[in-house]
C-alpha cells in the first residue's frame, strides 16, 4: 500500500528540510503503538512523497525510489523522571541558550527567528542544571485535529528538539536527529497548557542520546521519546 504525503515548508527543521520530529511523526502515524523511526536523508519540503506500509508493520517514507526514513513498532520503557511544574518550566525557559545564536534559527519547534506564533516556540532551559531542562508549551488551534486534540505529528515534533539541547548540555553543536523512539500514551486536548522536558542519556563518539517527555500541568506524562543525535563532521 502506498500513500502520498507532503511535508509543508512550515514544518522545517533546517531551512530546506523537514523537522526531524515532525517527519518521524508522519511515518509513526501509520504504526500502532510505540514506534522507532530512523531518518536516512533530509526530508524534502513541499514535494510529493510516498509512504509505503510493508510486512511486519514496517513503514517507509520515499522520495521517488530514495528512502527518506523508516519506522517499525518497538518497545519503549516508561522510565521518565517526574515532570517539572509549569512554574519551574517557565522559569527554566529563561535560560534557553539560543535566543541570539541558533544552528537552525527558523526551526518549526525551537527556532526563535520565526514569525510570532508560527512555530511551537519550545525554548527549554535548565531547571537546576543541564541534567533536566524544560519549557512550557501553549497550544494553538491550527495544530489540532477535528476532535480538538493535538495532532500526533505535532506531538512527535515536540519530542524532538528539547532532546537535542539536553543531549548537548547547552552547547551549540551541529547535529541532526538520527532516530526517535516515541510513544503517545493518550490524546492531548488543545485547551491544556503543557510542560515539555528532557534529560541527557550519554554519548558514544559522535552519537548523543536523550529522553524527552510531554506532561500535563499536574505531571501526567502524555507522550515520551528516546532520541539519537548525530554530530556532523565539520
Amino acid at each position: 500500500m502506498s500513500i502520498e504525503t507532503t511535508i509543508s515548508s512550515r514544518f522545517n527543521g533546517p531551512p530546506t528540510s523537514g523537522n526531524g520530529g515532525y517527519s518521524c511523526g508522519v511515518i509513526a502515524a501509520h504504526i500502532s503503538g510505540p514506534a522507532r523511526v530512523r531518518l536516512m536523508q533530509p526530508p524534502p519540503l513541499d514535494k510529493p512523497l510516498h509512504i509505503g506500509v510493508e510486512e511486519a508493520g514496517k513503514v517507509v517514507l520515499l522520495d521517488g525510489e530514495t528512502p527518506i526514513g523508516s519506522g517499525t513498532p518497538c518497545a519503549i520503557d516508561r522510565d521518565f523522571p517526574p515532570a517539572p511544574t509549569l512554574e519551574q518550566a517557565t522559569s527554566a525557559s529563561e535560560g534557553f541558550p539560543c535566543y541570539h545564536e541558533h544552528v537552525f534559527g527558523t526551526c518549526f519547534v525551537c527556532g526563535p527567528h520565526r514569525p510570532a506564533h508560527d512555530g511551537l516556540d519550545l525554548f527549554p532551559g535548565p531547571v537546576d542544571d543541564w541534567h533536566l531542562i524544560a519549557c512550557p508549551w501553549r497550544l494553538r488551534s491550527d495544530l489540532l485535529d477535528s476532535d480538538g486534540n493535538v495532532r500526533e505529528e505535532i506531538l512527535w515534533s515536540a519530542l524532538d528538539c528539547p532532546g537535542y539541547f539536553a543531549a548537548m548540555g547547552g552547547e551549540l553543536r551541529h547535529a541532526v536527529l538520527g532516530q526517535l523512539d516515541g510513544e503517545i500514551i493518550e490524546p492531548v486536548s488543545g485547551s491544556e497548557e503543557l510542560v515539555v522536558y528532557a534529560w541527557p542519556l550519554g554519548q558514544e563518539g559522535r552519537k548523543y542520546f536523550a529522553g524527552t517527555a510531554v506532561a500535563r500541568g499536574d505531571g501526567t506524562v502524555v507522550a515520551h521519546s528516546r532520541s539519537v543525535w548525530i554530530e556532523l563532521r565539520q
